[in-house]
């Protein structure tokens, strides 16, 4: 399926095939050194002051199902369904203190994006999808996983190969087959102030 996007200006295909499906191919397993190489394309993001400062608890249905199991079941209600095709699931957390000082990093949200982003490149060149999102429940990966500290929870990713239309809930199929759209360049871009 093609999902590439309609962009006003020519950008690096990479960035044009990008994009977040509910549809996960169910028999479809993600090869250990692919995994690896998405995380070490996280590793290598920029961070301020190179703090590093995400952290991923990664499960993978085929390998480690125990683990699998527990990112599942910190999901929101709503992502359960469609995210139970995904064979690798991972939580995103962010450490608030620099390691350097002790002071709040207040970049992390901020450089855990930027990691999950670069991620997701990595997955796109090697022919996966991933779909991040917010909807997890924090205190229960902080119950379920032991995290203590400063360490936070933040969102998870779904990671796998695309799907088709009958591996999800067709209400999860229509948010797939929708027409990416996105706000024009004149919405985004400010000059000059408000």
């Amino acid at each position: 399926m093609n999902r590439a996007a309609n962009t006003d200006i020519d950008i690096h295909p990479l960035l044009q095939q990008r994009h977040s499906p509910y549809a996960f191919d169910p028999g479809r397993d993600v090869a250990e050194n692919d995994v690896r190489a998405l995380f070490e394309a996280a590793r290598w993001t920029m961070s301020s002051y190179n703090a590093q400062p995400w952290r991923y608890i990664v499960g993978v249905k085929a390998r480690d199902r125990e683990t699998w199991d527990k990112i599942h079941g910190t999901l929101v209600e709503g992502n359960q369904p469609w995210a139970a095709n995904a064979p690798v699931l991972a939580l995103g957390l962010t450490e608030h203190q620099f390691e350097h000082n002790g002071k709040p990093n207040s970049a992390a949200h901020h450089d855990l994006g930027a990691a999950s982003a670069m991620l997701t490149l990595e997955a796109t060149a090697r022919g996966l999808v991933v779909h991040q999102m917010i909807g997890i429940e924090p205190d229960k990966a902080r119950e379920v996983f032991g995290i203590t500290g400063s360490l936070e929870p933040v969102t998870a990713l779904a990671i796998g190969y695309q799907g088709t239309p009958g591996d999800v809930d067709a209400k999860y199929a229509e948010r797939d087959n929708k027409p990416r759209e996105r706000k024009s360049l004149e919405e985004l871009l400010i000059s000059g102030g408000f």
